[in-house]
């Protein structure tokens, strides 16, 4: 087999892990789009340099795949406006690093779930999706509760 034939199937052997792997864990998790993260301005930019903050909330379906039980998990995202590193965070740009980093927290938790149950799946992917947010943009943080000022943005299977 040629070199280029065995190339075309690896994206198809990618697009069957993608499709193999949540059912396997016994629960399945969203994929998130940028627009998923709608945030809201909790702390204005008011002086030069970083600073700033911006926060978004999900709700989120779980399903454990055994029972069909929806479980809904809630976090909160909350990113610098502006890093010393980044500089100035568009709110497009911020959207993007969050959907990214979150897809990559829920493939590296569907890998290796540490519980069948969906609630501690929830528990793992936040845990997992602060860390990797966290490496991305510097000060970034995600937890299981959402700022008081933002609006939930439900997210379905």
């Amino acid at each position: 087999m040629g070199i280029s034939r065995r190339l075309t199937r690896i994206p198809a052997l990618l697009r069957l892990l993608g499709v193999v792997l949540p059912v396997l864990s016994g629960c399945s998790i969203n994929h998130y789009q940028p627009s998923h993260f709608q945030f809201t301005t909790i702390v204005e930019k008011t002086e030069a340099g970083p600073g700033g903050w911006r926060a978004a909330c999900i709700h989120a379906t779980v399903v454990n795949k055994s029972t069909l039980e929806p479980y809904f998990c809630q976090f909160g995202v909350g990113m610098p406006i502006e890093t010393e590193t980044f500089g100035l965070v568009s709110e497009p740009l911020a959207q993007r690093i969050a959907a990214d980093c979150a897809n990559e927290a829920l493939r590296e938790v569907i890998a290796s779930p540490s519980s069948p149950l969906p609630g501690l799946v929830c528990r793992q992917f936040t845990n997992t999706f602060h860390v990797v947010l966290n490496r991305a943009v510097l000060g970034s943080k995600v937890t299981g509760q959402c700022e008081e000022e933002t609006n939930p943005i439900r997210v379905e299977l």
